[in-house]
C-alpha cells in the first residue's frame, strides 16, 4: 500500500520533470503528453517488455496514465511557478527513483528470475524513463553525466535482496530499503557525488 501511494505521487512528478523537459524543446501540448508518459511510465514498460511481463502495468491500469496526463496537463498551467519547488521536485524524484526501482525488483523476483535480472529490471523501473525523455528532447542522458543516479538503483535493489536472504520480512526490507535509498539519493545530490568521468580528445596532430 505504502510503495502503491509513492507510486502514485512519484509518476505524477516524474510527469511533470517531463512535461518541462518538452516545454524546454517548445513543444505542442501533444509532444508534452508524449514526453511526460515516456518519462513516467517508460522505465516501468520497458521491464516489463525485457521481462516479457504482459500486459504492461499501464494497460493493466490505465488509471496510471490517467495520473501522468493530468500531472504533464497541470505542469504546463503552473510552469511559471515551478521554479520555486525545484528542490521538492528533486526529493519527489529521489523517492521515485527508490519506488520504482523496489517495485521493478519485486516484479523479476515474483517471476522467479535471478538475482542479477532482478537487480537490472529495477534499474530499468528506476532509471530508464528519464533516459527515453532525454534522448526524445535530443540530449545527453542525466543519468550518465551527472550526481548518482543508476548506480543508487542497484545498490538499493542489492540491499534489498540480502535483506530478503537474511530473513527479513519483504514489508521490512521494503521499507527499510526505501529509507536507505532515498537518503543515499538525497546525499548524492547534496555532496554532488559522481562517478568517475572519462573524458577523451581525439586530437589531430
Amino acid at each position: 500500500m505504502l510503495l502503491s501511494l509513492i507510486y502514485l505521487i512519484a509518476i505524477s512528478a516524474e510527469a511533470m520533470t517531463g512535461a518541462l523537459s518538452a516545454g524546454r524543446r517548445r513543444m505542442d501540448l501533444f509532444g508534452v503528453v508524449i514526453i511526460a508518459c515516456v518519462t513516467a511510465l517508460g522505465g516501468g514498460s520497458l521491464r516489463d517488455i525485457v521481462l516479457g511481463h504482459y500486459p504492461l502495468g499501464w494497460v493493466k491500469h490505465p488509471e496510471y496514465l490517467g495520473f501522468t496526463i493530468c500531472a504533464a496537463l497541470i505542469a504546463t498551467w503552473v510552469a511559471r511557478w515551478m521554479h520555486h519547488f525545484r528542490r521538492t521536485f528533486l526529493v519527489l524524484d529521489g523517492l521515485g527513483l527508490i519506488a520504482f526501482t523496489l517495485i521493478g525488483c519485486a516484479v523479476a523476483r515474483e517471476g522467479g528470475h535471478t538475482a542479477p535480472i532482478v537487480l537490472i529490471a529495477g534499474m530499468l523501473t528506476g532509471a530508464f524513463g528519464g533516459v527515453l525523455r532525454d534522448v526524445l528532447c535530443n540530449e545527453v542522458p542525466l543519468i550518465f553525466q551527472k550526481e548518482l543516479y543508476a548506480v543508487i538503483t542497484l545498490l538499493t535493489g542489492a540491499a534489498w535482496l540480502v535483506l530478503l536472504e537474511l530473513g527479513m520480512s519483504l514489508n521490512a526490507a521494503t521499507l527499510w530499503c526505501l529509507c536507505g535509498g532515498f537518503l543515499f539519493r538525497l546525499l548524492a545530490i547534496h555532496f554532488k557525488w559522481e562517478m568517475p568521468k572519462f573524458v577523451y580528445r581525439d586530437e589531430v596532430h
